[in-house]
Order: C-alpha cells, then sequence, then structure tokens
C-alpha cells in the first residue's frame, strides 16, 4: 500500500494529504474533548459559551488546551502518518537530518531578527488596505476576525508567572514550529514542486496556504513572507530543522518579550521599519537580510558538496 501511495500521481497525494489531515484532527479532537469534559468539569453545552468569553481566565485555560490540541491533531499527527504512507522512511521524508552545524543555526538565528523591519513594513502594507465599496461587507467581516484573533492573541499572552510563560513558548512557540513546518513545509512544498515540477512554485503555494490557515486577512501578506522564507531555508539545506529553527524564533521572541516589557515594548518593536522614522533600518535590515540568505545558501550548497 505504502509504494502504490508514493507512485500516485501528486494531486492525488495532496487530496489524500488533506483527508488525512481532517481525519486525524476530528479524532483527535473529539478524543481530547471527552477527557477535557471531566478535567475541567464542563458539558458539551458549555463550549460554546467559554469560547466566547475570553476574560475568565478558566476559560483561557480550556482556550489554551483546545489551542494544543489543534496543533497536534491538525499537524503534528497527520504529518508523520502522510510521511508513513508516502514513503519507507518517514523521517527521510520529512527531512530530519541530523548532520546540521551550530554556525547554520546562528545564522537562522540573525535572519530571522534581520527580517523584521520587512515584516513589519508589509504588515503594515497589509493592515491599511480596503477593499472596494461595494465589498464593504466582506471588509467588515474580515476586520471583524482579525479584532477577534487579535482579542484571542492578547488573552494568550497574559502571563502572570513563569509557568505560564513556558506554557506559552510550548503552545506558541515549539508546537507551531514543528506542526506547521512539517505540513507545509515537509509534506505539501514537497507535493506541490512535485505537481508543478517547479520548487519556487512548491515554495509560494505552500507559504500561501500557510498564511491563509491563519484566517488573518491583514496579516496574510507578512505571513505569506515568513513562509517563503522557511520554505528556502528548508530547500537551500534539505532539513526541516532549519525551518523549525526559524518558526520558533519568530513566535518564541514574541512570547519572551511580551512577558519582558508587556505590550509597550513589543508594539515599538512592530513599528520598526513600518513608519517613516524607522526606514533606515528597513533599510539596513532587508540589505544585511539579503547577504545572510546568501551567505545561508552557499554555506549549505557547499555542505551539500562535501
Amino acid at each position: 500500500m505504502r509504494n502504490s501511495l508514493n507512485e500516485t500521481h501528486p494531486f492525488s497525494k495532496i487530496i489524500f494529504a488533506l483527508f488525512i489531515i481532517m481525519s486525524t484532527f476530528l479524532i483527535t479532537f473529539l478524543v481530547g474533548l471527552l477527557f477535557a469534559l471531566p478535567i475541567f468539569s464542563i458539558q458539551f453545552s458549555d463550549i460554546p459559551v467559554i469560547l466566547s468569553n475570553i476574560e475568565n481566565p478558566e476559560n483561557i485555560n480550556f482556550i489554551k488546551y483546545l489551542q494544543t490540541l489543534q496543533s497536534i491533531g491538525l499537524f503534528i499527527l497527520p504529518a508523520f502518518i502522510i510521511a508513513f504512507l508516502f514513503s519507507n522512511n518517514s523521517l527521510s521524508f520529512l527531512q530530519f537530518k541530523s548532520n546540521i552545524s551550530v554556525s547554520s543555526v546562528l545564522l537562522v538565528i540573525f535572519i530571522m531578527f534581520c527580517s523584521i523591519p520587512l515584516i513589519n513594513f508589509f504588515a503594515k502594507l497589509n493592515a491599511d488596505m480596503h477593499l472596494p465599496g461595494f465589498l464593504k461587507s466582506i471588509e467588515v467581516w474580515m476586520r471583524e476576525k482579525e479584532n477577534s484573533a487579535q482579542q484571542l492573541t492578547e488573552a494568550f499572552l497574559k502571563m502572570d508567572s513563569l509557568q505560564s510563560l513556558i506554557f506559552n513558548i510550548f503552545m506558541i512557540g515549539i508546537l507551531p514550529a514543528i506542526g506547521e513546518e512539517l505540513i507545509f513545509r515537509g509534506v505539501f512544498q514537497r507535493l506541490f514542486a512535485e505537481w508543478t515540477k517547479n520548487i519556487h512554485w512548491g515554495i509560494l503555494i505552500a507559504a500561501i496556504l500557510f498564511s491563509g490557515m491563519h484566517m488573518q486577512f491583514y496579516g496574510f501578506i507578512p505571513r505569506m513572507l515568513l513562509g517563503v522564507l522557511f520554505g528556502y531555508l528548508f530547500y537551500w539545506s534539505g532539513s526541516i530543522w532549519f525551518p523549525i529553527a526559524g518558526h520558533f524564533i519568530n513566535n518564541t521572541a514574541a512570547v519572551v518579550f511580551y512577558y519582558l516589557y508587556t505590550d509597550q515594548v513589543t508594539e515599538k518593536i512592530d513599528s520598526i521599519g513600518a513608519s517613516k522614522e524607522t526606514y533606515y533600518y528597513l533599510i539596513s535590515g532587508a540589505v544585511i537580510l539579503s547577504f545572510l540568505l546568501w551567505y545561508f545558501y552557499k554555506s549549505e550548497k557547499r555542505e551539500k558538496m562535501i
């Protein structure tokens, strides 16, 4: 069966991968809910009320549990199931490679921090976009979705202890970095590149899906650009660890800064490269980022030749 799936058309593989993802998510979510009901002392009928009231800390704990279930059931488990069915070596399919250098990991860290001004610039452009007048009702709906997502994120980031910080790093930093990179780079980037016979199309399509999945329309462009960045880190290195590292750094840095300095400093960081006063950082950051990406590409290419 595994060999027959490996030899099927890439489009069929994509459809089957989507089926695995949805099936695994539904099973994981339902089983997780059954375990959660007695633990959180709630009924099924209470869930809509809990989801609509994010001011209650107890409700946030339950929503964080659901978020954790989502990362595991929607991304991590399906990635390994897909790899098992599509290949005789799951770890090789997902490109888990152990021979990665510390210098390359440090380079990825610098790449992520130097990308901040550029990402902020496109985030500001995206946030300021407006749809034509005849689509005003759609824009209102999109803004409402964006505001809801922002409110939930702020509720997640309210941390009053070291334990809450550690759990947020696990939930926001570790799980999405592993799960989303396994699915979007390890699986979909490979499948779309195989289907289109072009790695660059594979990277772009996977990045678009990665951004669209978050359902935050006014952050679509910067998140897509991050997906493209992770895609090339994966392609150039041939290792899933580098996009995972980049994703982890991006998410965890935001959590840690928020914990240490609350939203005042994070707002200042988000403005770097997005205002006229900080365009100097945008230009210098773009130049340094270009050099670091070129150096990463060259160093990883050299590693493959050794």
